[in-house]
């Protein structure tokens, strides 16, 4: 059960059903918002719940020594607005519709909410995506041919409970050719809980050995699909992209966009997705505590 306000409870699998319920009201397809995302980041953000009035979801977390609170289907009211900024530093993951449902209460506290640019989530065509069509997807087109040239015994399946073991066995050589952790206990977790969190996905074959898999679910009413969890191994020159467009192709015809998430910041990352020419982002906006 989700407390009321101003009691908070861990984000768990007691929760699962109606947080997920709940947040299949958020329009805008911020990729966090998924009762996925937040289990399985429940540890690195201590992510906790609360309702406002047995309504309006209300969570709290902490990051770099700071907490922030979020909510993904509307603004609070004033009096819990208020309360929530006297535990917590900031507001975080504003959406669109509901910093435009915000804007009066904002206003008349004195806060401003300014655009979170690293944490913009990037969307794409499926339709580009899928096929790397025309002169700007010239170089992903070229790398998926080379690959298919360089490895034509490759398979491509869904990824479901009797591959888990394959995909693992990927992880676990990601993160050994890493040399550090990354994502990789949440996206551990994510594949052993696949059927239960409902998250889909696709696994690549080469020679009958797993080399790459991709793992999300979809949000905003089906029509969008978020990609949580992208694992390959380097080895094999094109694997992200061809994995990247195998997916995509994989998609049905109402699925119209991909959401690859936030690049945090990371320049790297940032270029990277860039490269794949995101058609629009879904914005998010950060709000501090008032002075």
């Amino acid at each position: 059960m989700i407390p009321n306000f101003p009691d908070f409870a861990p984000v768990s699998l007691d929760v699962k059903d109606a947080l997920r319920e709940a947040l299949t009201m958020a329009k805008d397809g911020v990729s966090e918002f998924t009762f996925a995302n937040l289990y399985l980041f429940r540890r690195r953000y201590n992510y906790k719940i609360s309702r406002e009035n047995g309504g309006n979801i209300l969570i709290s977390g902490e990051r770099d020594g700071k907490k922030f609170f979020t909510t993904p289907l509307a603004a609070p009211s004033e009096g819990v607005l208020q309360a929530l900024f006297t535990k917590h530093d900031y507001w975080k993951s504003i959406s669109d519709s509901v910093l435009e449902n915000s804007r009066n209460i904002l206003e008349k506290l004195g806060i401003k909410a300014v655009e979170d640019r690293d944490n913009f989530d990037y969307l794409y065509n499926t339709s580009d995506l899928a096929r790397l069509s025309g002169k700007k997807f010239h170089k992903k087109r070229n790398l998926v041919n080379a690959f298919l040239l360089s490895y034509p015994d490759h398979d491509e399946k869904p990824l479901t409970k009797e591959h888990l073991p394959q995909a693992l066995a990927v992880l676990e050589r990601w993160r050994q050719d890493k040399g550090e952790d990354g994502d990789y206990v949440a996206a551990k977790e994510a594949l052993e809980l696949s059927s239960e969190m409902k998250l889909e996905g696709m696994i690549c074959f080469m020679n009958k050995h797993p080399v790459g898999y991709c793992l999300g679910e979809y949000i905003a009413g089906e029509s969008m699909f978020a990609v949580h969890f992208e694992k390959c191994v380097d080895e094999y020159k094109g694997i992200y992209q061809a994995v990247n467009q195998f997916f995509a192709a994989s998609l049905p015809p109402e699925c119209a966009y991909i959401n690859r998430e936030q690049d945090l910041g990371d320049e790297g990352l940032r270029q990277a997705k860039m490269t794949y020419r995101p058609c629009g982002f879904v914005k998010k906006y950060i709000a501090l505590k008032p002075e």
